[in-house]
């Protein structure tokens, strides 16, 4: 069956739960509508985390993504709107997603949002000689 879109995300267990680990994603062809002009916009989402107990299924993600597809939205609310969908699925120990929006009316739009467990603390980077 094809993937359609869907604003479902599911997840599978992090199988090293154990440990801190970063799971970087580029998703490289979002794309929402303005709420003034209902003109399409165009973005890179970056989305990093350290898992929890859950991971992000991504066929999901894909298909949640694509839900935005002929949803209008400002830059800000959306890329906070999808961070908060993920932080309350799979509850995780620090999240970060970046949205890149293309140029609309001469002006780059970067928005970055940040979740970060409460109690949880990032260790300490190996520095090498």
């Amino acid at each position: 069956m094809p993937s359609v879109p869907s604003k479902t995300l599911e997840t599978f267990p992090n199988p090293q739960q154990e440990r801190d680990y970063t799971i970087r994603m580029r998703i490289p062809e979002f794309t929402c509508l303005c709420p003034k002009t209902g003109q399409p916009d165009f973005a890179e989402l970056r989305l990093e985390y350290v898992p929890d107990q859950l991971c992000i299924e991504l066929k999901a993600l894909k298909n949640y993504i694509w839900s935005y597809r002929n949803d209008g939205a400002f830059h800000e609310a959306v890329t906070n709107r999808i961070l908060s969908d993920l932080v309350v699925t799979i509850a995780p120990r620090f999240m970060r997603l970046t949205a890149e929006f293309n140029v609309r009316g001469g002006i780059f739009t970067t928005v970055i949002a940040e979740h970060r467990a409460v109690g949880w603390e990032p260790p300490t980077p190996v520095q090498l000689p």
